[in-house]
């Protein structure tokens, strides 16, 4: 058994194309509060003293990364797949030897600018030693519709959680969650890899300021949210 003190890292895939944004180029790297979003979610990283050390997954032939992260603390993983989860498991696998299998992967969306070092902080301190890991989320507080071919009903929003990420789980299962999975439809996010082991997170409430930047008039939001705060690192 692994007695070293277990550490955290950050692992961000960003090889995505932002198809809904209707952008001119991939999403992660749109301008908000005059930087790229993936930018904003790396500072979150490097300004939370719990992170050992931040890892960016990418497209093999990504011209723009270099010139968006920082010269110290981050490490780019030119290894991205054709989806997230391809990226993701791409990512562990390039970390084999790097990450012990009790260290703690945070796995957090590029698209999510709104992240800081305080919801960092809630996560691990509140996920604690939990045996399978924890996922930031808001509770629903709507009423809740669903509608399939036309057709309305009411679902009760009792136990209705909103996945957000920082999502963590230790390296070990984590890779081999992903491993196991199949079909990138059905798998999400991490979370939904790990459940399909039949395990369950701890639940971390996170912050409306951590919303997935997803259509065109998300940008205005987050850009609301980053304006309270805007640490800048060199």
């Amino acid at each position: 058994m692994n007695s070293q003190a277990p550490r955290y890292f950050a692992l961000i895939p960003a090889a995505g194309v932002g198809a809904r944004m209707a952008a001119s180029g991939p999403k992660q790297y749109l301008k908000i509060g005059g930087k790229p979003m993936l930018r904003h979610a790396i500072d979150a990283f490097l300004f939370s003293e719990l992170i050992a050390h931040t890892y960016v997954v990418v497209s093999p032939d990504d011209p723009i990364i270099d010139s968006v992260v920082p010269s110290h603390g981050v490490t780019v993983l030119r290894c991205g797949g054709a989806t997230r989860m391809e990226s993701v498991r791409n990512g562990l696998a390039a970390l084999n030897g790097t990450l012990r299998e009790n260290d703690w992967v945070l796995v957090h969306d590029a698209a999510r600018p709104g992240l800081d070092d305080g919801l960092i902080e809630k996560l691990i301190t509140n996920t604690g030693e939990h045996p399978v890991g924890g996922v930031l989320a808001l509770p629903v507080v709507d009423t809740v519709k669903r509608c399939i071919a036309g057709e309305v009903g009411t679902v009760s929003r009792e136990g209705m959680w909103l996945a957000q990420t920082p999502q963590m789980f230790r390296y070990k299962l984590l890779r081999d969650a992903l491993a196991a999975a199949r079909d990138p439809h059905q798998v999400t996010d991490d979370a939904s890899a790990v459940e399909a082991l039949g395990l369950s997170p701890k639940l971390v409430e996170g912050h409306p300021r951590n919303l997935k930047v997803t259509l065109p008039g998300d940008v205005r939001i987050a850009e609301m949210y980053l304006a309270t705060t805007q640490p800048e690192l060199l």
